[in-house]
Formats: C-alpha cells, sequence, structure tokens
C-alpha cells in the first residue's frame, strides 16, 4: 500500500518562508537526525584537536629532549607521569604522537560515519516530503508547470545539498576547531608571533564577503538554467517519436542547443567568479605564511625583531611553522565551503519554494471517509474557473445509481473541468458537488477518489508488467482477480498472446502496446477498483472501429449498476445515455435524451449533423461560431481574419 495519506497535513506546511531555507533545513529535518549530527560534531573535534598534538610535541622534544633549552612538561598531563631521562621522554613522545594519529583515525571515521548517515537522512526526508506535498497540490499547479523542472528540483537540487550537509558542514566545523585551537596554542606558545601568524584573517573575511554578495545571484540564475535544461530534454525524450515524424530533429537539436547554451554561460559566469576568488584566497593565506616565517627566522637569528621581546626558541619556531601551515589550510578551504554554502542554498531555495505553493487542496486531518450506498451524484449551481477566466458557470446535474449522463459540446465548453471538479482535481469556486448528500469537500480525498473510476481518452500505463499496471491502485489484488478484471475489459485474449502474458513489460508509457490495448488495460484496472461512480473521459476517442467495438463492450458490462458520467465526441457512443448536457462556454445550455436534442434543433443537433457528414446544412453561425472557438483554443490572436473567410466562403457556397 502507498504509505501516504492524502489527508495527512506536513508538519512544516506553516511556516513557509525560503529566506531562512538554509536554517529551515536544519531546524525541520536535521531534528530527525540528531544523534548522526552530534557523532558528526564532537568525532570532527576530536579528530582535529588529535591533530593538533604531533607538531607541538614535535617542538618539545626538539626544545626539551634534543636541544636541552627548557624542561619536558605537558599541559594537563600529570607531573610523576613524565620520565625523568631524555630517552624515556622521547618514548614518552613517540607513543603520545603514535596515539595521537589512533585517536585521530578512530575519530576521523565516526565523522564520516556521521555526516554521511546526517546528509543522506536530510535529503531522503526531503525529497520524500517535496514529492509528497507536489501530490497535495490540485492540478492548477501542474498545468503550469514543466515535469523536467520539477524533475530538477526533486533530483538535482535535492541531491546539491548532500555536499554541503557532508563535506561542507564537516568542513566549516573542521575550520573553526582548527582556527580556534591552533590560535589558542600559538598564543599559549607566543603571543606576539601568534599575532603576526593570523595578520591575514581580516583580510579573507572581507574577501569572502564581496564573494559570497557576487556569486549567491549567479548561482539561482544557474540552478534556474538547469530546470529549463531539464525540461527540455524531457519534453523532447517523451515527443521523439512526433520529432522523427516531423523530421525536426534539426530543429530540437537547436532547442537544446540554445537551453544548454542558457546554461553553459550561467555555469560559467559563476564559475569564473568562483576560480578567481581561490587564487586570490591561497594569496593572501600564503603571505601571511611567509611574513610568520620571515618574523620567526630573524628572531631565531638576530633575536625578536622591532618591537617584539622574550625568547623563541627552534622547536618553538618548527611548531608555529607546522601549526601555521595547518592553520592556513583550512582557511584556504573556507572559500571553498562558501562556495558549496551558496549553491546548497540555491537549490534549497528552490525546494522550499516549491514546498510552499499554496495550489493544495483543503482537507480537514480528521475528515470522515465517503462511504457510497445510494450512487446519487449531484452538482449544484457550481462554478470554477483558472485564475480570472471562469471555464465553469452555474452547472446543475443529477444521477442516480445506474444512471448514464453524457456530456457534449464543442472543445473548450468545459466538459472535461466538470468531470474533475467530481474527482477534486480542482475545488468548486461556488456551489456544491454531493454524493449521497454529502459534499465531496466534507469527506476524506482518498476515499473519495477510490469510489470514483476514472477512465481517460489517453490512459497512462507506468513502466512495468501488465499485471502491475491493471492491479495499479488496488495493490492487494490477487493473480485471478487481476485476470478476471482483464476478460471483463476484453484485455485477457490479446495478454496472454504477449511474450510473457501478464508478465510482459509495456515499455515507458506502455509504448510497446497499441493504443485500444492500453485502453482496455485502462478499463481492466478500473473494473479491478470496482467503484460506485464512472468517469469515463473520451474513452474510445483514439481508437479504430474494431477496437472501439470491443471497448464499447467492456465499458457496457462496467456501467451496470453504477452511477457513469460519460464525455464523448463521437456521439453515436452516447445516443442512448439517460440524459444528454449539452455544454457550450461552461454553460449547460441543452439538455435531454438524443432524440429530444435532436428535435430541439439546437448546437446538440449541428454537432450531431457534422459527424454525420452534412455539413451543408449547418447554418452559418455554427460554422463562425467553430472558427472562433477553435482560434482562442490554439491561442490564436486574429480569429476574426478566419471568421470573414469562413464568411467568404459561406457566401460562395450559398
Amino acid at each position: 500500500m502507498i504509505p501516504f495519506s492524502l489527508s495527512s497535513k506536513l508538519p512544516h506546511s506553516s511556516k513557509l518562508t525560503t529566506d531562512n531555507a538554509m536554517w529551515r533545513l536544519y531546524a525541520e529535518y536535521g531534528k530527525g537526525h540528531a544523534y548522526e549530527f552530534a557523532l558528526g560534531i564532537v568525532a570532527t573535534m576530536l579528530s582535529r584537536l588529535s591533530g593538533l598534538l604531533p607538531p607541538f610535541i614535535l617542538g618539545l622534544a626538539i626544545d626539551a629532549i634534543f636541544l636541552n633549552r627548557r624542561e619536558f612538561q605537558l599541559p594537563l598531563f600529570p607531573t610523576e607521569w613524565i620520565p625523568q631521562t631524555s630517552t624515556g621522554q622521547l618514548w614518552l613522545s613517540i607513543a603520545i604522537i603514535a596515539l595521537s594519529f589512533f585517536v585521530g583515525a578512530t575519530f576521523s571515521w565516526l565523522e564520516g560515519w556521521g555526516w554521511n548517515r546526517f546528509a543522506q537522512g536530510v535529503q531522503h526526508a526531503l525529497r520524500v516530503d517535496t514529492y509528497d506535498r507536489m501530490q497535495l497540490l490540485d492540478m492548477g499547479f501542474f498545468d503550469d508547470k514543466q515535469t523536467g523542472e520539477l524533475m530538477s528540483i526533486l533530483n538535482n537540487d535535492v541531491n546539491q545539498l548532500e555536499t554541503f550537509l557532508n563535506d561542507g558542514m564537516s568542513s566549516a566545523l573542521r575550520i573553526v576547531v582548527m582556527v580556534a585551537g591552533i590560535g589558542l596554542l600559538l598564543f599559549w606558545l607566543n603571543p606576539a608571533l601568534a599575532l603576526v601568524a593570523l595578520l591575514p584573517v581580516p583580510l579573507l573575511a572581507l574577501f569572502t564577503y564581496l564573494f559570497v554578495r557576487i556569486i549567491q545571484p549567479k548561482y539561482a540564475v544557474m540552478r534556474a538554467s538547469v530546470g529549463a535544461l531539464n525540461s527540455r530534454l524531457e519534453n523532447n525524450l517523451g515527443g521523439v517519436r512526433v520529432i522523427k515524424t516531423e523530421t525536426a530533429e534539426e530543429y530540437e537539436s537547436d532547442r537544446v542547443e540554445d537551453a544548454s547554451r542558457d546554461y553553459y554561460d550561467a555555469n560559467w559566469d559563476a564559475i569564473r567568479t568562483r576560480i578567481t576568488f581561490f587564487p586570490g584566497l591561497s594569496l593572501l593565506t600564503g603571505i601571511g605564511f611567509a611574513i610568520t616565517f620571515s618574523v620567526g627566522g630573524f628572531w631565531l637569528l638576530s633575536g625578536p625583531p622591532g618591537p617584539f621581546s622574550g625568547t623563541l626558541g627552534p622547536g618553538e619556531f618548527v611548531t608555529f611553522i607546522v601549526l601555521s601551515q595547518q592553520f592556513i589550510w583550512p582557511m584556504a578551504q573556507f572559500g571553498q565551503i562558501i562556495n558549496i554554502y551558496q549553491r546548497a542554498k540555491a537549490s534549497s531555495v528552490r525546494v522550499f519554494d516549491l514546498m510552499n505553493e499554496r495550489g493544495t487542496l483543503d482537507e480537514s486531518a480528521d475528515a470522515p471517509d465517503l462511504n457510497v450506498v445510494e450512487g446519487r451524484v449531484e452538482y449544484d449551481d457550481v462554478s470554477f474557473g483558472y485564475g480570472d477566466e471562469t471555464v465553469v458557470s452555474n452547472v446543475d446535474l443529477r444521477a442516480e445509481r445506474g444512471d448514464t449522463i453524457a456530456l457534449v459540446g464543442p472543445t473548450g465548453a468545459g466538459k472535461s473541468t466538470v468531470l474533475k471538479l467530481l474527482l477534486r482535481m480542482y475545488d468548486v469556486d461556488s456551489g456544491a458537488i454531493r454524493i449521497d448528500d454529502t459534499d465531496i469537500h466534507d469527506v476524506n480525498l482518498r476515499s473519495l477518489r477510490r469510489s470514483i473510476g476514472y477512465v481517460s481518452q489517453d490512459p497512462f500505463l507506468f513502466y512495468g508488467s501488465v499485471k502491475e499496471n491493471i492491479a495499479y491502485g488496488t495493490f492487494d489484488a490477487s493473480d485471478d482477480e487481476i485476470e478476471e478484471a482483464a476478460k471483463a475489459a476484453e484485455a485477457h485474449e490479446f495478454i496472454t498472446n504477449l511474450p510473457e502474458g501478464y508478465d510482459t513489460k509495456v515499455g515507458e508509457r506502455g509504448m510497446k502496446l497499441s493504443g485500444g490495448q492500453r485502453q482496455r488495460l485502462s478499463i481492466a484496472r478500473t473494473i479491478l477498483k470496482n467503484p460506485a461512480i464512472l468517469v469515463l473521459d473520451e474513452a474510445t476517442s483514439h481508437v479504430d472501429t474494431e477496437t472501439e467495438a470491443l471497448i464499447q463492450r467492456s465499458l457496457a458490462r462496467l456501467v451496470q449498476e453504477k452511477t457513469t458520467f460519460a464525455i464523448a465526441h463521437r456521439l453515436s457512443t452516447i445516443k442512448d445515455a439517460d440524459e444528454i448536457a449539452v455544454l457550450d462556454d461552461g454553460r449547460i445550455v441543452e439538455r435531454g435524451t438524443h432524440d429530444e436534442l435532436l428535435a430541439l434543433d439546437g448546437l446538440y443537433a449541428n454537432l450531431w449533423r457534422v459527424q454525420a457528414g452534412e455539413i451543408e446544412s449547418l447554418p452559418r453561425e455554427f460554422i463562425e461560431r467553430a472558427i472562433r472557438r477553435r482560434a482562442e483554443v490554439e491561442g490564436v490572436e486574429d480569429a476574426d481574419a478566419g471568421a470573414k473567410s469562413a464568411d467568404a466562403q459561406a457566401d460562395g457556397g450559398e
């Protein structure tokens, strides 16, 4: 079963802001992996601190053991445990250095385990939550989005966060520990020389601040261009058959090249900034190291230079040089961390922008399940629009169990929208839709859609076997139940003739099957679901006459004792419906049986004449309106020109 309820509310769907996207990422998703996060922090600190011991012990050994310039003393180490002989002190130094490397390696492994577990856990939870959130959005959201863009967010942008959650966080903490630990140790050894070693820090901070200001908008542009490129590739791969049949390879190659060029330009713009920043950062840290080496070297040769005072032993100088190098390396890495952070922030903003979408269907967490008993469906003065455009106006319909209500009308009249409202793909703007006197807005959305079987004109099959596609939505169905549903849908015979029968893979979107075969599998899926209410959206519009006869035979069995709504352009398929509602511009303009509507001699009668081939008998007003409607549907701006052309043709015909 699907481990997700459409009635669930995601815990983070209320405070929706992307201004603090990275903080939100840790606050909402990191808390579920607090153990791994804490382990990563502790292990990082201990592994880095253990790495400070070898250079300190090396300097101490040089001054105390080899040059005998000072006593062999270890901070926080009991004096009575320190051997009195040089040999003993050397062995102790060797043991401490070896132990520090062993401890460092152990905690380094724990560091990698903790941060990787944390990163993978957050990444997994974020991707699943984003997908779940997206499933709650109504169809209006998907009408305006490209699949490739959404795929880019769910995959590329979520994956982009892994680098920062893993390497970025551990590296940032490593820098803090190294800078703090080394700084304290250097000041303990020689405060004056420590100040020299830290001279580049303010310049590094300023340089990094400027880099962040410049690179942040460039990464936002780059992530958007990735989504556009993915959308172009996804569209072209999905439409490769049309590309080939229309010999549009060169045209599409140019479009892919343009999208790829946009990504190339955006990415290269960010890269140029990045590759300029890193060498500059390394130069600053290198200058700081050179200054530290120069001051310390002259101090050893000629005593404290300039304003400095005190002594500096060779061992201390070696410790300074080694620690300064360790100090400079993480400071140079700081720019890389900022770079990773900015990329992650750009991606997290895109992810949370998707999660912040407000197109969700309102649903109470304790909404009751819909229990269909009588099967009565009522549309009560229903109106709906996309944005400012009204699509359905004041629709009233009523159907009882066993009734078949057909919706017909010209293209763009609102037929499919009326039935999508029944499935709550969208919510009505006014009026109400009731099933057995219960408003569908007040019931559990999942139970509503389980009660309705939807057969579309272009059935979608998932990549997988025939059996899996029939059982989709009824996942606990037995093999016998699947086979019975296939037989009822007139699909069993062609399935058994497939290479592997019910286990045959149908290909992506079912492309290995014909349109009629896909349609019959879709009907079998609906039969297996056994819904109380049926929605047939032009179920036979794209098949040949022979296949249509088979599908109609399947549908005749399917609609028995069920409340059925059917959309049809082939009016012959619905002429026996109990009631036919004729829509025009989102309104029901005629209703009745087939014979009653023909007798009215209105829009339905004209549509019937079109399909009967009686074009000459159509009134000129009908042709003019048809041209205007087609122009609106296809987005043609100058529809009047087409209407004038039709006038001329009509006048000539008369």
